[in-house]
């Protein structure tokens, strides 16, 4: 994540500062942190961020491989299976939809290359053969001396984002409200092309929408609707489209297909006769994107590294010192599978839990654990509107202070934060089912699904520290004889 994301607005860390002064205190019986070793965590690191599991994409082998060897890991540490069928694994279907390489795509008499030449934003129905007209960079004024009803109408992408706001969040979320007033002034088709920053997007990100959307089979992003199609060029592609006289035309063919994914799912029983009935989740998900195009000196494995390795390296960690160790709650680790497709996997789990739903009384997620600054992270889920549970919060307040004592960044938990970052990981899934759910994160970074996300890349020490922040809060939750507290008031803004 870039510098600017770190620092603070004047009092963005007084509410934490509150809160830890009134945090409830860890409970006196001795835990097993010692066992949580920087060593096994980089050995588990370097292993499943490795070239061999080619980036671990969800719905192909490489996940599913990636999948067997944590799973393998999980059984060596002495956890028992908690899947289906008394295994380690709970399959699920995910379902992808895309654009069909036999649909074409032609301005003028050139005819463009689906993902190369042309990204459709989101898969439509629609063929379209119509005039095309450009209307500069879609001003208010430029807009007013062109005639789009009817027409296929193609602007110059431009602009800057706020400080807050990652570049391509402010570019995609750009795209599509000037889609959606041309379309609602009667374009038939919007054709955006890159300008010099939108186009470094397009050669990073090109490849993810030409791989369509993803989601759980009858969600709604398997649904295609008829409408106009918005059509992203790369900077190439200006002389082309300010060309007079030209048709745009556009055959569109969808497919649909169904893959297998995984979640793994693994438990160490309690030692209380009543509280080992309940369960202490400790969340994270095993898979990123797989190969791309050559992105980084011909690189074409994004492995991954920090998104989410870091997790799965402090699940395994955790997990073993549960065995060591166990709590009077018992521990639960599920591995989600298909997080990067729209946090399928813990949607799945969440709806279809293999331990009774009200036996789950905390969510701990981990997610990108491993860079930025050594002295700092956040917690997701650690005020309102987003703290569904403030007892759990004070647990991982108190954890904090008695072991790493990072500074907590709290703007990318607010309702107001461009990014959204609290909606875009595990936890949320299991908030929305009313169980109490935080995330354990250091944020993003500039290589943030990129092929530069590799293992060396890893702070080992920080990552080691917050494995140990989770670990603790969860022993404390294992360990506290009443259960956190679901907030009552708790609503979500979206």
């Amino acid at each position: 994540m870039r510098n600017r994301f770190l620092l603070p607005l004047a009092g963005a860390f007084v509410w934490v500062n509150t809160l830890i002064s009134t945090a409830q205190p860890l409970p006196n019986s001795p835990d097993n942190m010692a066992s949580i070793k920087e060593a096994d965590i980089k050995r588990d690191l370097f292993n499943l961020s490795d070239d061999h599991f080619r980036g671990r994409r969800a719905g192909t082998l490489d996940e599913l491989r990636a999948s067997v060897w944590i799973a393998e890991q999980l059984r060596a540490s002495g956890l028992q299976p908690a899947g289906d069928d008394g295994t380690y694994f709970q399959f699920f279907h995910l379902q992808r939809t895309r654009i069909s390489e036999t649909s074409r795509l032609s301005i003028g008499s050139r005819t463009l290359e689906y993902g190369e030449d042309a990204v459709v934003i989101a898969p439509a129905i629609a063929s379209v053969d119509a005039p095309l007209v450009f209307a500069g960079t879609g001003t208010p004024e430029e807009l007013a001396n062109v005639d789009v009803k009817g027409k296929a109408v193609a602007i110059q992408f431009s602009g800057n984002p706020p400080a807050e706001l990652s570049y391509r969040r402010f570019l995609m979320t750009g795209i599509q409200q000037r889609s959606a007033a041309l379309m609602k002034a009667g374009a038939v088709a919007v054709l955006v092309v890159s300008d010099a920053a939108a186009q470094a997007v397009f050669e990073r990100w090109s490849g993810g929408y030409d791989a369509g959307r993803y989601d759980l089979p009858g969600g709604p992003n398997t649904r295609v609707f008829s409408q106009a199609p918005t059509i992203w060029l790369p900077t190439k592609a200006l002389a082309w489209v300010q060309e007079p006289n030209q048709r745009f035309t556009n055959i569109v063919n969808v497919e649909s297909f169904s893959y297998p994914s995984v979640n793994i799912v693994a438990k160490v029983p309690g030692t209380d006769p009543t509280l080992k009935n309940e369960y202490v989740l400790f969340s994270t998900h095993q898979d990123h994107d797989g190969l791309r195009r050559p992105y980084i000196a011909g690189d074409s494995i994004f492995n991954g590294a920090d998104d989410n390795a870091t997790g799965c390296a402090a699940a395994m960690a955790i997990g073993r010192a549960f065995v060591q160790k166990p709590g009077k709650r018992s521990a639960l680790i599920v591995f989600h599978g298909a997080e990067e497709r729209g946090l399928l996997g813990s949607r799945y789990f969440a709806e279809h839990p293999t331990v009774p739903k009200n036996s789950i009384v905390a969510v701990l997620n981990g997610e990108m654990i491993g860079r930025n600054a050594p002295d700092s992270a956040a917690l997701l889920g650690s005020q309102a509107p987003h703290r569904n549970s403030p007892d759990l919060v004070n647990m991982a307040l108190a954890a904090n202070r008695a072991t790493t004592n990072f500074k907590l960044d709290t703007l990318w938990d607010r309702p107001d934060h461009p990014e959204g970052w609290y909606f875009r990981s595990d936890h949320l899934p299991y908030a929305r089912a009313g169980i109490p759910a935080i995330c354990f994160t250091t944020l993003l970074h500039p290589d943030y699904h990129t092929a530069k996300d590799e293992p060396v890349r890893i702070d080992l020490k920080k990552l080691t520290n917050v494995t140990r922040w989770m670990y603790r809060t969860g022993w404390a939750v294992a360990n506290n004889p009443k259960r956190p507290a679901l907030d009552p008031n708790f609503k979500l803004e979206r």
